[in-house]
């Protein structure tokens, strides 16, 4: 660090930042609170605001808030996962369209765009991987900013998860996320977190 550095000063002010990063926590078990629909569109509203290649928009979203859902996600879960799973008020199963590429043309100024795509198994998965799971992050990023808590996780068995939800769509589950207003008193300790120098490289 020189002499003359100085920290860049933040453009969404400190409560933001503590909400969103700083106090923000993996929550396993959550208060006895509902989340409401409007909430999850919200939500949802401002995670589709962040970039993908493309604007390509692969995130699927299926929400488990009801007995009959979470009885029938309940088997895909490891055992681990199964009882606080169960407990949360909803559970996000973040999902890849791989037919993503037949929105474009309404979605992307490039008229070509979808032919970069169809047809194109590998182009396909790598797109969809990388800019689901960056959707899913955004949408973690705004339910911390609406005042909601997650528990991301994966543990669960993908190919049990889309039979049961996702049967006969070209939806395909990447990672589940709890979702609600967790409970501090059950939390442990923040884990360490790798450093700048440790992590990084400026060349």
């Amino acid at each position: 660090m020189t002499a003359d550095f100085q920290k860049p000063e933040s453009l969404a002010g400190d409560i933001a930042l503590d909400l969103i990063f700083r106090q923000a926590r993996t929550y396993s078990h959550f208060l006895d609170r509902p989340v409401t629909d409007e909430t999850l569109r919200a939500v949802y509203d401002l995670a589709r605001l962040g970039p993908t290649s493309g604007n390509c928009q692969p995130l699927r979203i299926h929400f488990v808030r009801g007995a009959e859902a979470k009885a029938r996600l309940e088997p895909a879960l490891a055992a681990g996962n199964r009882k606080k799973t169960m407990a949360a008020p909803v559970t996000a199963i973040f999902a890849m369209d791989m037919e993503f590429y037949e929105q474009l043309p309404s979605q992307f100024h490039d008229p070509e765009a979808r032919s970069w795509f169809a047809g194109k198994p590998k182009a396909i998965d790598e797109a969809a991987m990388r800019n689901g799971t960056l959707q899913a992050a955004y949408f973690i990023l705004a339910a911390r900013s609406l005042g909601l808590d997650c528990g991301p996780m994966s543990g669960f068995d993908r190919e049990k998860v889309d039979a049961a939800f996702f049967a006969g769509t070209a939806w395909r589950s990447n990672f589940l996320c709890n979702l609600g207003y967790g409970n501090p008193g059950r939390l442990h300790p923040r884990n360490p977190r790798l450093d700048f120098d440790f992590a990084c490289r400026i060349a």
